[in-house]
């Protein structure tokens, strides 16, 4: 029997014959210590339309640990038609993402290995596959490196909490978790965690916490947070491991026989009489505080967490945030330091963790021109408008435009009965007043499910008890009511509305801080409920932050000690409560823009069609390049989603150039500026030729639908198999009878590549 040749090995085969082995003959353990074909990452959700689909996840050949919950080297291999090295710059952004220090690339006839923790000298070296490094040896290098020695091993290595569900860290928690474990063996005191909204910054650190709290290196915890619902939502899930060494601070009781305390941090502070129940702890009391959504108050020297955090300054303190406050007055870095460890709303999109976004704008004539009143108008109350030019910073804070805040309304309602009139939706509204306003505008635009529930819209502030009493069902996915929540400022920061699929903003927005936390609604991912992205209606030019290079980068320290807060007056026009309301004044949209998420996070300000140009000939410089790759591949559906993961939205292109074009046809005119055909067109051209003449008057038939279905539906529909369970196909056959007639599967698939050819072949 002739020896097999290397290669005409698969990947899939290199792995399987020479890479396992490799590592199960240096001391691995098979079923603790590798996996092979890991995905850490789900795939971006591609938007199409109101539908979306998943890239491909980024998947690793192996990832290898020490223990299960510490990563400590990635593999990546390929076939023997390329060298060695050929995987390694695809194993170092694994590696960098996964916080591994060991990278290896190998095509079966050796190892290449990089070593991230040399600073110097030799960082890559060529080693044979009968010398690939043991668990232990990779371990010790590892241990040098991080400075990890025998009295902090058992604290770094122990495992994470898992249970029956198999619930484990995702990639960026576990380097989070494992980040800030290292750290505190080491005798860091401050450290501060920020990680996208959804992204699962309690689990994150009820991990921490149990790693810490059963190595017994930390023993008595308080987690602080500053909304209810958020410490009895981590009480009930993910702390509910902790069982009975935790409890709730409520009632201001303190009871010391417990291990692990939650508290709304209002519930230790409070009046002078009553201040300071915290302090019926003994300043040592607590090994490790954690504060959740720290820049809520910790940030700012003066604020009752601040106060706490001081008198349990002997204490570790981990600061956990999405957003942190960096002021010239307030900061979470002066107190907690550089962030551990960051992981951005930008990465948790381009993981496939956290939803997309498309932004519609609107211009409206006022707020880009202004209006002044003539001389000696009134307003509705009969109180005279000061005679000035008022524009987008004055309404609905000095002035109400009545019918402005009608056209809002009308926009989102359109909106929602063009997609789903029962999606969850926030308004961001400038004040209270604002919000009631909106309410009832929205509630005159939707009167039919108004009428059915009184709950389809309501207003969720802080002074109004009926809309915060139903706070819980707004953020419940399976709760249908309320629908609209209009809201200034309660529900823009810690609320996780995970369904939100819509965010209204008619609020002017000039701080950073609070634009990332508004935007946070919106971004959780919830499967069972449909929700993979989210559409932003922005009327007062709020998404320009978006262009902002502080709107995804890293935080930075702005803070100055000595400076003082200027104090700022406005004036305020008389009438009934602060504002003249004019009910007689037209306002008109100006200009309705669509912007979308671009691949590289940033969003698409330039034409749909210019922007689809610039993406394809990144990957093809001519039109004969596009034509042979597509000429060449099996499936067109193939080309079809590489396209869409570099960034081209067909469905969207084809409201601009035309419903009736395919994919190839759309990319030939956007990016080649060649005429395009519609697929009609395209059928009819196929059937002028001689195509079918090589077969069967049945199998004819057969073809003769595929091309019916690629007409209406296009090429995705066709190359499948399952196009022979849908009708009309399914009449002519069951799906082996259809094969049977081409004779066999092979050459049927044959015969569909071979009308897809004939199908791109056709001229006008």
């Amino acid at each position: 029997m002739e020896p097999i040749d290397k290669k005409d090995l698969s990947e899939r085969d290199i792995c399987t014959k020479y890479i396992t082995p490799a590592i199960l003959q240096a001391g691995w353990d098979l079923n603790t210590q590798f996996r092979e074909e890991v995905a850490f990452t789900r795939g971006r959700v591609i938007v199409k339309g109101q539908r979306s689909s998943r890239a491909n996840p980024k998947r690793a050949d192996y990832i290898l640990y020490y223990k299960p919950n510490i990563p400590i080297a990635v593999i990546e291999v390929k076939n023997n038609n390329h060298s060695v090295g050929d995987g390694m710059q695809q194993g170092l952004v694994y590696a960098e993402m996964l916080d591994v220090p060991f990278v290896y690339s190998s095509n079966g006839d050796a190892f290449l290995e990089h070593d991230r923790t040399a600073t110097s000298g030799q960082i890559e070296q060529e080693i044979m596959l009968h010398a690939f490094p043991s668990p232990e040896n990779l371990w010790q290098r590892y241990c040098a490196c991080k400075g990890i020695d025998d009295s902090t091993n058992e604290i770094i290595t122990h495992d994470y909490y898992t249970d029956s569900s198999g619930k484990a860290p995702r990639y960026y928690q576990q380097t989070a978790i494992n980040r800030t474990v290292e750290a505190i063996t080491k005798g860091q005191k401050r450290i501060l965690l920020v990680m996208a909204t959804g992204t699962g910054k309690t689990y994150t650190a009820f991990q921490i916490i149990w790693r810490l709290w059963k190595s017994r290196i930390k023993k008595r915890i308080l987690f602080l947070a500053d909304r209810n619902i958020l410490v009895d939502q981590t009480r009930t899930n993910d702390f509910k491991p902790f069982g009975k060494a935790m409890t709730k601070i409520k009632n201001r009781q303190v009871d010391k026989s417990y291990e692990i305390y939650l508290s709304l941090y209002q519930a230790v502070t409070g009046t002078e009489e009553e201040k300071n129940i915290y302090k019926q702890f003994s300043p040592d009391f607590f090994d490790l505080v954690v504060v959740d959504e720290c820049h809520r108050g910790s940030a700012d020297k003066d604020s009752a967490w601040h106060e706490i955090l001081k008198y349990f300054s002997s204490a570790t303190h981990i600061g956990m945030t999405a957003t942190p406050k960096e002021t010239m007055y307030v900061s979470n870095i002066h107190y907690f330091g550089e962030s551990i460890y960051t992981y951005s709303l930008k990465q948790g999109i381009e993981d496939g963790f956290l939803a997309p976004y498309k932004v519609i704008r609107f211009d409206l004539d006022k707020d880009l021109m202004g209006w002044r009143p003539e001389k000696g108008k009134q307003d509705k109350y009969k109180h005279e408008i000061e005679d000035r030019i008022y524009n987008l910073k004055d309404f609905d804070r000095d002035i109400v435009l009545e019918q402005r805040t009608q056209l809002v309304a009308k926009k989102i309602t359109e909106f929602l009965k063009a997609t789903n009139r029962y999606d969850k939706t926030i308004v961001f509204c400038e004040n209270i007043d604002h919000a009631e306003r909106m309410r009832q505008a929205l509630v005159n635009e939707n009167g039919d499910l108004a009428a059915q529930n009184s709950k389809y819209v309501m207003r969720i502030t802080g002074d109004n008890p009926e809309g915060k009493a139903e706070l819980d069902n707004f953020i419940l996915p399976e709760s249908r009511y309320p629908v609209i929540a209009t809201t200034s400022k309660l529900l823009a920061v810690g609320v996780d509305v995970q369904t939100c699929k819509l965010i209204v903003l008619d609020q002017r927005i000039q701080s950073m801080f609070q634009f990332k936390q508004i935007i946070g609604r919106g971004t959780c991912i919830n499967e069972d409920f449909d929700k993979y992205f989210f559409t932003i209606m922005d009327f007062k030019k709020a998404t320009e932050l978006f262009a902002d290079p502080d709107f995804d980068g890293p935080p930075i320290e702005t803070y100055k000690p000595e400076a003082t807060r200027p104090t700022v007056q406005r004036v305020k026009p008389p009438g009934p409560g602060t504002k003249y309301v004019v009910d007689d004044v037209e306002v008109w949209v100006v200009a309705e823009r669509v912007q979308y998420y671009g691949k590289y996070g940033k969003l698409i300000t330039e034409s749909l069609k210019d922007y689809t140009r610039k993406t394809v000939l990144k990957d093809f410089t001519s039109l004969d390049s596009f034509l042979n790759y597509w000429g060449g591949a099996e499936q067109k559906l193939a080309v079809i989603r590489e396209l869409e993961e570099h960034g081209v939205m067909f469905e969207e292109l084809e409201k601009h150039v035309g419903k009736d074009y395919d994919p190839f046809d759309l990319i030939c005119h956007v990016a080649f500026d060649q005429p395009p055909l519609s697929r009609r067109e395209r059928a009819k051209q196929v059937r002028k030729s001689n195509y079918f003449t090589e077969y069967g008057e049945r199998a004819c038939a057969v073809l003769d639908a595929l091309l019916d279905k690629y007409a209406d539906e296009g090429i995705e529909n066709i190359e499948s198999m399952d196009a022979l369970r849908i009708q009309p196909i399914n009449q002519l056959g069951t799906p082996i009878e259809i094969v049977d007639l081409f004779g066999g599967k092979d050459n049927y698939l044959a015969a569909v590549r071979g009308l897809a050819a004939q199908i791109y072949m056709a001229e006008a």
